[in-house]
């Protein structure tokens, strides 16, 4: 048995379901959104690939210790088929689908005023597209480590067709494990730096009890590829029709890049971001691509200075 403490939250969120799109939608809440104001919106944050929205909590809490911040509304939620959302009820999943669920949970939050966005790894290409789909929505925009994807030729869409049919034929499974410390060993696994307590605080709300097992809360199949190809020149579009600063914030010790084998580096991110009309980027140090886990106090330094900033 483990003798590591887990993690005590400074700022406990409040749990609401919506229904969106005929799914139950889990939100996190610190604050009340009707408090929000014209300079100081109401700031939304969605997660990545096999995370949850509660992955969040510790760059609340540091965001909490900054001036201004101490009751500003943050809402947090679970994409579909993560946490404590419900899954699609298909077996696959569509990237159309995250910024249709964004914008009927933005009419419930903040029908009228535009707010500030943040967005991880996954969410973060999320909220990219969606600044350039509704940008007149969005206060100021922040990027963390959503860097996109290998730009794809025409030619590889029906290899990509075949192989996503023939994964549909196959089962979706996902690990379970025999206890919480066993799951937030693999946090750990994943990320080296990922503190201890941190870990078993995570594990609670990454995973669920099913029998005597402790079962990942996604569904499986997530893990299937879609057959869509990623068209840069489309992405672009949506690139260069966003109005808001955006901030994109990286981690120095990201391993991002090597997921692609040579496909797809920094430096055409970098080409890439020059499409956006205004984007700055900060630097992380000591970061890997959980910025909000490796360095939660650095990242709401950075995120506050940038939506209080003139």
């Amino acid at each position: 048995m483990s003798t590591t403490s887990v993690y005590s939250p400074l700022h406990v969120a409040r749990s609401r379901f919506v229904w969106v799109r005929g799914l139950r939608k889990h939100l996190l809440f610190w604050g009340d959104p009707a408090a929000a104001t014209p300079g100081a919106p109401l700031l939304v944050l969605v997660h990545g690939w096999m995370d949850v929205g509660a992955s969040f909590q510790f760059a609340v809490d540091a965001l909490r210790t900054r001036p201004g911040w101490q009751d500003r509304p943050i809402v947090a939620l679970d994409w579909r088929g993560f946490g404590q959302s419900d899954a699609s009820g298909t077996d696959s999943y569509w990237f159309a689908d995250y910024l249709a669920d964004l914008d009927f949970i933005l009419d419930e939050l903040s029908p009228g005023e535009p707010i500030d966005l943040l967005g991880h790894s996954m969410g973060g290409n999320a909220v990219m597209l969606y600044a350039g789909l509704r940008p007149q929505r969005i206060r100021r925009l922040v990027n963390v480590e959503g860097f996109g994807m290998p730009s794809a030729e025409p030619e590889e869409a029906p290899d990509r067709f075949a192989k996503w049919i023939d994964e549909l034929k196959q089962p979706a499974r996902l690990k379970d494990y025999d206890s919480l410390e066993a799951v937030a060993e693999r946090l750990k696994g994943n990320n080296p730096r990922l503190r201890a307590d941190f870990a078993l605080w995570l594990a609670q709300h990454w995973s669920h009890e099913e029998g005597d097992r402790r079962v990942i809360s996604a569904d499986p199949a997530h893990k299937r590829p879609q057959p869509l190809l990623y068209r840069l020149p489309e992405v672009l579009g949506f690139f260069r029709r966003i109005t808001a600063p955006v901030l994109f914030i990286e981690g120095d010790q990201t391993p991002y890049f090597l997921l692609f084998n040579g496909k797809y580096d920094r430096n055409q991110f970098l080409e890439r971001s020059k499409a956006v009309p205004d984007l700055r980027l900060s630097t992380v140090a000591d970061a890997g691509h959980m910025v909000h886990h490796d360095q939660p106090e650095a990242l709401a330094t950075l995120v506050a200075d940038f939506l209080q900033s003139p």
